[in-house]
């Protein structure tokens, strides 16, 4: 699991690689054989203030992720008292940009095939300016280990064989960039936007490629998990085309009432008894290994329903409107698959990795190698 990426052909592009991982059926689209997932951990760092802040267990921190095949990591800085620290919003999550940096280096010193796309985003806007955050982050990037050589700063996605060994910046960030040289141009990856917990989701370009994110967390209550897991799916399911569509999806949510990020993630009580409320990795991983046991998506390629429990008369989930349906079903045509046959892929961030079972990594690496030859 710790290095799956190294047997992953080096002309692969990395919209094509779902983290943790999915190979798929897809061919010759752009040159690039197979399509991939990747997953990660949303607030990677945010190990404390259970229940409202905390989103990954203490048990496993960075290294162990990294470990556990994570390769996209979720890191959010704040400025205390001159040096980049780690926060989830207002509440610290004692650890330190060095520190963070000193793990990324050590990892792919000792896993010099994999690769890993790190987000870095500032949680203190209302303190500190873009400006100073900015510089602070590249002069600690300068400072640390591997230094700028380690980072991969172009902004457009690379193909495997370019950024082994090396970190991604996903920068979230920046303000107009002129702390970095080549400007926004020289950040790695810069989203031209990113809403808040836009609940239908927001689409952006980059170079040649629509990136497609899923990033609803706010939701209502935990009543709205049924919802979350249904738009969640959509995004890990894109249909083919060109431009080519790299999907982002943060499986995370929090909100009102008791919709706080452990009981969204995991759950609580007893559902299967009838009293509680499953999580959203217990839904996604079910439906994951439905598509894996049974070859086929659970979808009703008609109606585009993919069921997550195992009881069909329970609440159906991703209903679309009939727009969308055609639109899937028509790219699927094209190319000549059925519904049922579109791959999971893109990027997928997660709370509490781990859990269930520390089944949930497994399965979307697993996908990587299904179908390969």
């Amino acid at each position: 699991m710790s290095s799956f990426l190294s047997e992953t052909e080096d002309e692969r592009l990395l919209s094509d690689v779902v983290l943790p991982g999915m190979l798929s059926l897809i061919h010759t689209i752009k040159g690039v054989s197979t399509h991939h997932v990747w997953a990660g951990t949303h607030d990677s760092l945010a190990f404390y203030g259970w229940p409202v802040s905390q989103c990954q267990s203490p048990d496993q921190p960075l290294f162990a992720q990294l470990m556990c095949g994570i390769r996209a990591l979720d890191v959010r800085l704040s400025v205390v008292d001159g040096v980049l620290m780690a926060y989830h919003g207002s509440a610290p999550q004692r650890t330190s940009f060095s520190a963070i940096l000193h793990t990324f280096y050590h990892f792919l010193q000792d896993h010099s095939r994999e690769c890993l796309v790190v987000s870095l985003k500032q949680e203190d806007y209302a303190t500190t300016s873009p400006r100073v955050f900015s510089r602070l982050a590249r002069e600690e990037i300068e400072r640390s280990q591997g230094g700028m050589g380690l980072w991969w700063l172009e902004n457009r996605l690379p193909r495997l064989g370019e950024v082994r060994g090396r970190c991604i910046m996903f920068s979230r960030f920046g303000g107009d960039g002129k702390e970095w040289e080549g400007g926004l141009e020289g950040m790695g990856i810069h989203p031209t936007e990113w809403p808040d917990s836009k609940q239908e989701g927001f689409e952006w370009y980059l170079k040649g490629t629509s990136v497609r994110t899923h990033d609803w967390y706010n939701i209502p209550s935990l009543l709205s998990l049924p919802e979350k897991t249904s738009l969640c799916i959509q995004n890990l399911v894109p249909p083919q085309c060109d431009p080519p569509i790299l999907g982002i999806t943060f499986l995370s949510a929090a909100g009102g009432a008791l919709a706080l990020p452990p009981f969204c993630a995991l759950g609580f009580g007893w559902p299967s008894w009838g009293f509680g409320v499953e999580g959203i990795n217990v839904r996604i991983g079910r439906w994951l290994l439905g598509r894996l046991t049974s070859g086929v998506s659970d979808v009703d390629s008609d109606k585009m329903h993919w069921s997550v429990t195992s009881d069909q008369s329970d609440t159906q989930l991703l209903d679309n409107s009939q727009t969308q349906a055609d639109e899937i079903s028509n790219k699927a045509e094209a190319i000549g698959l059925e519904v049922s046959e579109l791959p999971v892929r893109g990027w997928v961030f997660m709370d509490y990795f781990a859990e269930p079972d520390g089944g949930l990594v497994p399965l979307l690496v697993e996908n990587n190698f299904i179908l390969r030859d």
